[in-house]
Order: C-alpha cells, then sequence, then structure tokens
C-alpha cells in the first residue's frame, strides 16, 4: 500500500510540475492539395512545442531532426510531385518547343542559302541564253545567201612558143577573162561580210588564169553584181597544148576550160557569240570556140555551173 500511495503521489507531483503545453503546427506552401495532405500529416506526427517550455535534450534535438527531415523529405516530394504531377502541361509545353525548335532547325538545314540562289540563277541564266543563241543561230541557218553566176568574157586568150623558168621550151599561154556573177543575202535580220578564194581557170588540170574577188559587205535583204578579173601572162602548158589548133599565136576550135572558186560569208548576228558561217562552192565549165566566125565575146555561165554547199 505504501508502494502503491507512493507511486501515485508522485505520478501526481510529476503532472503538476510538467503542465501539457498546447501544440502548434507550421504549414509550408505547396504546389497542390495533394502536397498539403503529405505535409499535414507529417506536421500532425511531428509536434513542435511552445518557446515557453522545452522537453528534455534528446528528445529535442530528436524531434528536431525527425522534423527537419520529414520536413525535407515532404518538400523534395511536394516539388518532384509537384512539377510531375502538374507537369503534364508544363512537359506537353516543352515537347511541343522542342518539337517546333526541331522542325525549325530542319527547314533551316533544308532552306538553300543565298549562294545557291545565285549559283541557280547564274546557270539558268547560261542555260536560256545558250538556248536563245542556239535558236537564233538555227533560225541564221535558213537564211542562206545564194550565187547566180552571169556570164565570162573572153578579152585575150593566145597562145605562142616560149621558155619557162627553168630554160625548157613549151607553149606559153596567156588569158584575160572579166567573171561577172551576182551575190544576194536573203537574210532579213543580219548583213553578211563576204570574202573568196581565188578564182581559177584551168586548161586539162592546169591553171592559166587566176583572180581574185575583193571582200566587201552585204546588208540584209540585198544583192550586188560583182565582177572579177581573171587573167594569166605567159603560163607554160608543157605539152598540154598539143590538142590545140594553133596558126600564127592564134586558136581555132573550141578549147574546154573550167571555171572554179567557193564564196565563204559569215553574218554577226548576236555580236561574235553568233556567227553563221556559209560555204558556196562554184565549177563552171567554159567552151570557148575560137574558131567560130560568129563567136560571141560573153559566154553565158548561168545554166552551166553546178552548185555545191
Amino acid at each position: 500500500m505504501s508502494t502503491q500511495g507512493k507511486t501515485d503521489s508522485d505520478d501526481t507531483s510529476f503532472a503538476a510540475s510538467s503542465p501539457r503545453r498546447p501544440l502548434y503546427f507550421v504549414q509550408s506552401p505547396s504546389g497542390d492539395s495533394h502536397d498539403g495532405e503529405k505535409t499535414s500529416m507529417s506536421l500532425h506526427s511531428t509536434p513542435a512545442l511552445s518557446p515557453m517550455g522545452s522537453p528534455p535534450h534528446s528528445n529535442s534535438s530528436l524531434g528536431r531532426h525527425s522534423s527537419s527531415t520529414r520536413f525535407s523529405g515532404s518538400g523534395k516530394t511536394s516539388t518532384n510531385g509537384g512539377h510531375h504531377r502538374k507537369g503534364e502541361k508544363p512537359w506537353k509545353e516543352f515537347d511541343k518547343i522542342e518539337e517546333e525548335g526541331l522542325l525549325e532547325f530542319d527547314g533551316a538545314r533544308r532552306r538553300p542559302s543565298p549562294r545557291c540562289y545565285i549559283i541557280a540563277f547564274v546557270v539558268g541564266f547560261f542555260l536560256l541564253f545558250s538556248l536563245f543563241s542556239l535558236i537564233l543561230l538555227c533560225v541564221s541557218k535558213s537564211h542562206k545567201p545564194t550565187i547566180t553566176m552571169q556570164s565570162i568574157r573572153f578579152q585575150q586568150f593566145s597562145i605562142q612558143a616560149g621558155i619557162d623558168s627553168s630554160g625548157v621550151p613549151t607553149d606559153m599561154v596567156s588569158v584575160n577573162t572579166i567573171v561577172k556573177f551576182k551575190f544576194r543575202n536573203t537574210a532579213t535580220f543580219f548583213g553578211l561580210h563576204v570574202t573568196s578564194t581565188p578564182l581559177h581557170l584551168s586548161f586539162s588540170q592546169l591553171n592559166v588564169a587566176t583572180g581574185m574577188m575583193q571582200k566587201f559587205y552585204q546588208p540584209r535583204n540585198s544583192h550586188k553584181t560583182i565582177k572579177v578579173i581573171v587573167r594569166g601572162s605567159n603560163i607554160p602548158l608543157y605539152g598540154g597544148g598539143a590538142s590545140l589548133n594553133v596558126s600564127n599565136g592564134t586558136v581555132s576550135g573550141a578549147v574546154p576550160l573550167t571555171l572554179s572558186f567557193t564564196v565563204r560569208s559569215r553574218g554577226y548576228v548576236l555580236g561574235r557569240l553568233v556567227r553563221p558561217k556559209f560555204y558556196l562552192r562554184m565549177k563552171c565549165p567554159v567552151a570557148m570556140d575560137f574558131g567560130n566566125p560568129k563567136k560571141k565575146v560573153s559566154i553565158p555561165l548561168k545554166d552551166s555551173c553546178t552548185y555545191r554547199r
């Protein structure tokens, strides 16, 4: 009984000396209601004592350690959880921004640089210019000039005995003629610069007379009559004149001759970039009958010449 009474008195005295203190809770701000519930639950489990009284040292330090641990844990949970749950929209927004950034980067990578545009413009310009020049060349090639041989007039044709430059005796021929023909430029948008090879008058494959045409410019869609002097003096025949009837230096009978030359013309359609060239080769057989007393002084060549381009 004494022991029981002592115990009760001790409890009564301990209760009187240590009155129960009121509890209060500190709640940290949280992102959402779920975090608030977790924080309140952790705070309920960790009572904070009023500054008017303090528990024993060991209990106080333990309470502080556990309280700080719980507060820090609840804060991390609240922070991570808040970002993850509430972060459905932020994460989606971040994914959307990242996707837009990738699309912009991909578009910037696929978009050609200004240098590519410049190169493409230069290449396209040269291609179009080349095509245009080719079209001009094809069109200009269709406007071919024409030549019409008119006549050849013999002013002299004589054969006489002589000696060549090496001292060999042979027959010598002297020829003096005038060749007349007409050149026509059929082009309607460019002129022609006309030149010619030497005009050769040959007998038995021997060149007995030569003439040179002066170069000239023929305007567009126009024509010109050209006269060229073809002559030769003391040309050795080397036995070629054995078939001719020669009496006192005068030839009697027909003498077969051949006139041949090539006319070259060039047009400047687009400066020196488009320059059509035309070649026309003429070959005209000439039969001069010196034994005919009614021989013509001028022999027509219009229907006897052949033209080759």
